[in-house]
């Protein structure tokens, strides 16, 4: 039941015991917690716990079979679905702008909402939603949420389908955000730098940890401990009762009868439940000197270059990550390592004993019958399909360190029981269809993987299980990814999709390659500064030339203009970096008022160009002293 509260002061939602199964499944039981203002949640628990479920509970599309949801009058809710659904005929722009139009916002929604889609990746305004992707759809949708003010943020994977810059840009706009939020995702990183409470689901309950994912890590393992010291004294407690038990305890008196009840208790508690972990323990075939080599791979879609002239060899225990913007080409180059697809021209070497296994990025329910450009649908999931079977079409018995396991057992490492296994792929929630693809690829036992964006959608248990088991993989590894913990973890080598289909080469993981990327920019705009510094003293030179009378050789020295510009430049810059300060104070204190946040980001370019320009200024006129000391 939800219910509305006239005055809330800082308790926006309160959840009371609420209990909810779908069928033979129980997802809560009798959970409870509470939203304050301020407070950032991030949701995690094992993909299937009904994380997607609480959220829809809490912004009213679902309702709990027991307990009750209040909510704070007037308060208001934004939801962001895991797969939101369009009018396939209405335009990008008409799907952002629907509910978001009021009469006060309505002269600068649409301008509001360009630039937003801009900054996300969308430029052609006008194009149906039904021609999109479902990583572009999921960007419409989060546009169409952060547009208008809330009180309230209901997130659900937002990361998804975001590259490393937008959701970089997405982190920093939730940081200064001031409302209250309640978010799912996968992301470690964003975790711990956005949220400041972790609410973990774990087995119908729910857990509050007031710390981000990194406090959250330390202080479960605490409670964990804490729990297991308990069952251990009871454990020993219950031994000494049992004896005393044994010897014939006669409940004649009442102090005996107290005893005895006693000992019924400590026998009739649960113990703590240990939490069910996913195993990957599959085997790789071996792998032969020749693996993978690329020859001067290119690839384009009419006059728009993806991959230009790109050439790499895979060696034996490789883990390479490639990074780019959305549409650069990242999963196009897998499909073509892949076979999926064919290159425009240039050359993929496979080695006869290289074994692919293939894990794309979004699950089809659709099987492909265009057959479009010979793709294959490896991730075509029949939702009428069984679980079982859907394994079984791959390898009815999977090799693993541990011997050879049935199709019915692996299941069960992945954690879905037998009950589960005979039930339809449809009834899945998303990250098990995800797990359940994971499983597919490596029953194949290959020797060589493809990732195509694999965080998305997985809980961050299964992630941790799924490094650890990369760590411990003997073949090679290959990904895309927009998860910066996923890559600084398993990856080695890092590929940047740069301009015109290039790929630039960087060692080690992504933190090492953002710090190169930052040095790289921070050497490339010292060179223009000077360039720029050497040509406006050229230019001021041959001016003065051309003006002055041949009196002999000339000593340099300030004009008037000049002295006086250099005598008061450091305090213009200190000024327009105080002025950079304000705006980004106030940039915060406006984060829900779209219409005063867009004139403070346009005021906020053009002070920063401003800087820009005295710094270079600064630059010239510092240079023209040191010259002039000099003589």
């Amino acid at each position: 039941m939800v219910t509305w509260r006239e005055d809330y002061s800082m308790n926006l939602i309160n959840i009371e015991k609420i209990t909810k199964a779908y069928t033979d499944r129980k997802l809560f039981d009798n959970a409870s917690f509470s939203l304050q203002e301020g407070e950032k949640i991030g949701v995690i628990g094992i993909n299937g716990t009904g994380k997607t479920t609480l959220l829809k509970m809490i912004a009213g599309l679902e309702e709990p079979d027991e307990g009750n949801i209040t909510r704070a009058n007037h308060i208001v809710i934004r939801y962001l679905p895991q797969h939101p659904e369009f009018n396939p005929e209405k335009s990008g722009l008409e799907c952002v702008l629907e509910g978001n139009i009021t009469e006060e916002n309505q002269w600068s929604i649409e301008s509001d909402a360009k630039a937003m889609m801009t900054r996300l990746g969308i430029t052609d305004y006008g194009q149906p939603a039904g021609q999109l992707s479902g990583g572009q759809r999921k960007r419409l949708a989060l546009i169409s949420v952060l547009l208008s003010p809330a009180d309230v943020l209901l997130l659900d994977e937002p990361t998804n389908h975001l590259d490393n810059d937008m959701a970089d840009w997405l982190e920093d706009y939730l940081k200064k955000w001031r409302g209250a939020l309640i978010m799912i995702t996968h992301d470690r990183y964003f975790l711990d730098s956005v949220t400041n409470r972790i609410v973990e689901i774990d087995k119908g309950a729910t857990y509050s940890y007031q710390t981000n994912y990194s406090g959250f890590l330390e202080l479960k393992t605490q409670r964990e401990e804490m729990e297991q010291a308990s069952e251990r004294k009871r454990q020993s407690i219950l031994r000494v009762e049992l004896e005393w038990m044994r010897r014939g305890a006669r409940a004649r008196s009442t102090k005996q009868k107290a005893h005895i009840q006693r000992y019924e208790e400590l026998r009739d508690r649960e113990a703590p439940i240990q939490d069910s972990q996913v195993e990957l323990s599959s085997i790789s075939t071996r792998l032969g000197r020749t693996t993978v080599e690329l020859e001067n791979i290119c690839k384009g879609y009419g006059e728009r270059k993806l991959i230009d002239d790109f050439s790499y060899i895979f060696l034996k225990g490789d883990r390479v990550g490639f990074i780019g913007p959305n549409g650069c080409g990242k999963s196009t180059l897998m499909k073509i390592i892949a076979g999926i697809i064919p290159q425009d021209s240039g050359n993929v070497v496979v080695g006869q004993t290289v074994k692919m296994g293939y894990y794309a990025q979004e699950i089809a329910s659709e099987k492909n019958d265009s057959n479009q450009e010979n793709e294959i649908d490896f991730s075509y999931m029949n939702p009428q399909q069984r679980v079982i079977d859907y394994v079984k079409d791959t390898a009815e018995y999977i090799h693993t360190v541990d011997g050879v396991l049935s199709a019915s057992a692996m299941l069960e490492k992945f954690l879905f029981p037998p009950e589960k296994q005979y039930s339809p792929i449809g009834k899945l929630s998303g990250g098990e269809k995800k797990r359940l693809n994971l499983l597919r690829v490596l029953a194949s036992s290959p020797n060589f993987i493809l990732l195509d964006e694999p965080t998305n959608n997985l809980d961050i248990a299964t992630l941790t299980i799924l490094e650890d088991y990369l760590d411990r993989y003997e073949g090679i590894v290959v990904t895309v990814s927009h998860d910066r913990y996923f890559l600084d973890r398993t990856m080695k080598r890092i590929f940047a999709f740069e301009e015109d289909g290039k790929l630039k080469q960087y060692e080690g993981g992504y933190t090492d390659y953002a710090i190169r990327k930052a040095e790289e920019v921070a050497e490339g705009n010292a060179e223009e500064a000077i360039t720029k510094g050497k040509n406006v003293s050229k230019n001021d030179s041959e001016a003065k030339e051309k003006k002055a009378k041949p009196r002999g050789p000339q000593k340099l020295k300030f004009t008037y203009k000049e002295q006086k510009e250099y005598e008061t430049i450091e305090e213009d810059i200190a000024k327009l970096e105080e002025e950079l300060e304000a705006l980004d104070h106030e940039m915060m204190q406006n984060a829900t008022n779209s219409f005063k946040l867009s004139e403070l980001t346009a005021k906020q370019e053009e002070v920063q160009k401003a800087l820009e320009e005295k710094m270079e200024r600064w630059m010239y006129l510092e240079d023209l002293a040191a010259k002039i000391a000099a003589q």
